[in-house]
């Protein structure tokens, strides 16, 4: 964990034995021990189902495949690479999440042959035509963030902490995000997002959450559905591998021509 976050989680844990938590310091503490349970992973390696839905019901389907690097000290970086259907085959998209200042996004297109950037005033546009933005799509740093512990709250049969984050990064698309953490693993189980107008816009459900090297967990089902347009996406992962030996050149820039 990044040494500043351990000041701030060792500040936190005075004032708990001392005088009584704020809404601020107790929404800050729990982002800080879901981070911290979730460290150390290393890498990972999967496959992902993405279904799209329109307002009509009708589904497009597209097979996905995963690779993500833990970064010490930094955020993550992850390679996102298109196989079905024939038009996407070969899209491969690369994102370096930064705690501090603005991701880092690169979208490689086969049928131009070429790299283009995303800039950070896109980072709220959809991805490959997804209810998920490319701001949903990165790792979320702590710092990205400020926190307000708002209730505790049952979800499904678990109890959770409903906690506030407000984007503190530029062009976010999202005034707030309303998160639920259940309290035994810490695991988000489900986000609302208010748009730049405060209005609900979307809601992202986590299930059938699956233990990794006895310590990681991960949702293996994601459905995203917009309250604004009707439309809807569910993303399915499979065959998750941990520790594969990914280094940083698997996620260079020219890993993005490379992905096959």
């Amino acid at each position: 964990m990044r040494r500043r976050l351990w000041i701030a989680l060792l500040g936190l844990t005075i004032t708990h034995h001392g005088l009584a938590e704020t809404p601020e310091e107790k929404g800050l503490a729990i982002a800080i021990e879901a981070e911290r349970r979730d460290s150390g992973w290393s890498d990972s390696a999967a496959d992902m189902k993405m279904a799209l839905r329109n307002r009509q019901g009708e589904v497009s389907e597209r097979a996905i495949r995963i690779r993500a690097l833990e970064v010490q000290g930094d955020g993550d970086k992850s390679l996102t690479i298109f196989d079905q259907p024939a038009d996407v085959k070969g899209t491969a998209f690369l994102s370096y999440t930064h705690a501090t200042r603005p991701d880092d996004q690169w979208l490689y297109l086969p049928a131009l042959k070429r790299v283009k950037r995303i800039a950070s005033a896109n980072k709220s546009g959809p991805f490959m035509g997804s209810e998920f933005a490319y701001e949903d799509i990165s790792s979320q740093e702590v710092e990205k963030y400020r926190y307000i512990y708002l209730r505790d709250e049952t979800i499904g049969d678990e109890a959770a902490f409903v906690v506030k984050r407000i984007p503190q990064y530029k062009h976010s698309g999202y005034t707030k995000q309303i998160v639920w953490i259940d309290q035994q693993h810490y695991r988000v189980r489900r986000v609302e997002y208010y748009d730049r107008k405060s209005a609900h816009l979307k809601t992202l459900t986590l299930t059938e959450y699956k233990q990794f090297l006895d310590q990681y967990w991960r949702a293996l089902q994601m459905d995203m559905v917009n309250h604004q347009n009707g439309k809807s996406t569910t993303l399915l992962w499979s065959n998750y591998r941990f520790r594969e030996g990914l280094t940083e050149r698997d996620f260079d820039r020219n890993s993005l021509k490379r992905a096959r």
